[in-house]
């Protein structure tokens, strides 16, 4: 059938293809934040997910190339940042976008430094204080776990999301 686009069969797949196919999984966007003054640091990440709630556990895989890597290793910590609709710019910074690095990503927003030490934005949908309890090392990332000491939420917004390159957010439900 003309325009039809679906794969006849299944190929195998590069670095390149693999990551071409994930560009069809939405996911919330989230910011990863470790250290303490001067060596704060910090990514933009998708790849997050909670593994149980007994106790509250949280997983992040973290590429070894990343300047956070090292920190979240050294200090044992983290914060996991849920952004919320509208806070594209700080994915974007904390992902590199403007060329800043390191703590200067932290400029121009409420940062608080939680309870267990990992810097939570005060205006995330969420953001989640969590010790390292354990480190899996698979290619080129580590997937650290994370036991959630400490949270923060807003009830307030819709959260931010990352589909095929793209921000966006869930419509409004229909009224009615």
């Amino acid at each position: 059938m003309p325009g039809d686009s679906l794969l006849q069969e299944a190929v195998p797949l590069d670095a390149a293809g693999f990551r071409r196919c994930l560009r069809g999984q939405a996911g919330s966007v989230a910011v990863i934040t470790c250290g303490t003054g001067p060596a704060r640091t910090g990514l933009t990440a998708t790849a997050v997910c909670p593994v149980t709630d007994a106790p509250p556990t949280l997983l992040v895989c973290v590429n070894a190339a990343a300047s956070a890597h090292p920190v979240i290793r050294a200090s044992g910590r983290f914060g996991i940042n849920l952004l919320a609709a509208g806070q594209e710019a700080i994915a974007g910074r904390f992902a590199g976008r403007d060329g800043l690095a390191g703590a200067a990503r932290y400029a121009g927003a409420d940062w608080h430094q939680a309870p267990g030490g990992a810097p939570l934005l005060r205006a995330a949908l969420v953001g989640f204080d969590c010790a390292l309890e354990a480190e899996h090392r698979h290619g080129s990332h580590s997937v650290f776990i994370g036991r959630v000491e400490a949270a923060l939420w807003r009830e307030d917004a819709a959260p931010l999301l990352y589909l095929d390159g793209r921000f966006g957010q869930f419509a409004a439900p229909p009224s009615g």
